[in-house]
């Protein structure tokens, strides 16, 4: 079994991942490490805020590990709010507030596409890879379903008339922007722990 430390403190995404890569991979939290500082996400971009953090464990714990960052882009609102996410409504971080804000700018726009995007870096061995993924769908006009987490009851992937919070968490897992960018992580990691 691969033991992977995910460099996150958000517990529904270590789940998530874990549930994901299923049981031929251990997945640490770096709250199940006792490590509890926040890690800067400073940047303007997916790709640098996920090298920052995990250049940040790498340098201050010696330790290889992955993170991602993850975020809802919308058309009407030119990518918006992107890099944002999270922080939308504010630095409390609430998913709630986070999706009325969203709702509120894109009241009376008829334009309802969007993507969530996931960039995975991972440094091993001294060397760092990025993976990504990508799905495309629209954001609902109200909140539906008691699923998932952050604006999964906005975001309806393409192909589907159902929110991710509508989804139980296989069906979401089989698809979403998070399972990409994991699976290309695990295709990694197989390939690079297979014997030559």
């Amino acid at each position: 079994m691969t033991h992977l430390l995910f460099a996150s403190h958000n517990k529904h995404k270590v789940e998530e991942i874990r549930a994901i890569l299923g049981p031929d991979f251990s997945v640490s939290g770096l709250s199940d490490l006792g490590l509890v500082h926040e890690i800067p996400e400073p940047h303007h971009s997916l790709e640098e805020n996920a090298l920052a953090k995990v250049r940040f464990v790498a340098r201050n714990h010696n330790l290889d590990c992955f993170a991602d960052d993850t975020g809802l882009e919308t058309e009407a609102l030119n990518g918006l709010p992107g890099v944002l996410s999270a922080r939308y409504a504010g630095p409390a971080k609430n998913s709630r507030a986070n999706i009325d804000k969203l709702l509120k700018e894109l009241s009376g726009k008829n334009n309802r596409k969007a993507r969530f995007r996931t960039v995975i870096a991972l440094v091993m061995d001294g060397k760092e890879h990025l993976f990504e993924g990508v799905v495309n769908g629209i954001i609902a006009r109200e909140p539906r379903g008691e699923h998932g987490f952050g604006y999964d009851p906005v975001f309806i992937p393409d192909g589907y008339n159902k929110t991710f919070a509508e989804m139980d968490a296989e069906e979401k897992n089989r698809i979403s922007h998070r399972w990409m960018a994991i699976d290309r992580l695990a295709g990694f990691l197989k390939q690079s722990s297979a014997p030559r």
